[in-house]
């Protein structure tokens, strides 16, 4: 998404080296490109997170690109927030084009030279799209409140934190105005990811520690 405004600390870096410690072994014998989808709620540090565990991949010499889940809402940012305004049952899953994201992954474990997916410009509100040349990539990460759900993934990572949990960082990255209807949004959101932890193959607990699901 082109806009986007991230702020990597120093707990986004030391979790995605310990989800290194897990995943390693099977991205070296993956004979193909291998898919990590890391999901949690708003402000729980999914777009940072997935942008750190790039940063790894890609030290260590594994070419790796992140495919952000709000690129694949069906309206953009601003537009949205006007159809949950006049319709809160419209916020949920079907918001996105998952199905969409996850034929991408597919395509890209199946070895596809390029894709061309949305890409959504968040100050002008609106959802073009781009050409992503998939040459030599090794590594593909999805990121997203609902990315747990998709199926084209090898290794699901989970942030276990509500958003009761995460106001802060919410507030750090103002991406938008917190107020009671978006409060109500975000209890709905929950409702929803909450049941998505069980599919989930790694936590990262409210200590930003990477911990194997039981």
């Amino acid at each position: 998404m082109i806009g986007d405004k991230l702020i990597i600390k120093d707990k986004h870096r030391q979790a995605a080296e310990q989800v290194m410690e897990h995943i390693l072994p099977q991205v070296r014998n993956c004979s193909r490109v291998f898919a990590i989808s890391i999901a949690g709620e708003s402000g729980s540090g999914k777009s940072e997170t997935g942008q750190a565990v790039a940063d790894a991949l890609n030290k260590r010499g594994f070419e790796t690109i992140v495919l952000q889940q709000d690129d694949y809402f069906i309206h953009p940012p601003k537009t949205n927030d006007r159809t949950r305004r006049r319709d809160i049952g419209w916020v949920g899953m079907q918001e996105v084009r998952l199905d969409l994201l996850d034929v991408h992954l597919g395509e890209l474990r199946a070895g596809a030279e390029k894709i061309v997916k949305p890409l959504v410009v968040y100050g002008e509100d609106r959802i073009t799209e781009e050409t992503l040349s998939l040459e030599a990539v090794a590594v593909v990460i999805a990121e997203g409140t609902y990315t747990t759900a998709l199926e084209n993934v090898d290794v699901r990572v989970f942030i276990d934190l509500t958003y009761l949990q995460t106001l802060q960082s919410r507030l750090e990255r103002a991406r938008e105005a917190q107020d009671e209807f978006l409060e109500k949004v975000l209890e709905i959101e929950h409702r929803i990811i909450s049941t998505h932890k069980r599919r989930a193959h790694l936590i990262i607990n409210r200590d930003y520690q990477v911990v194997a699901a039981s």
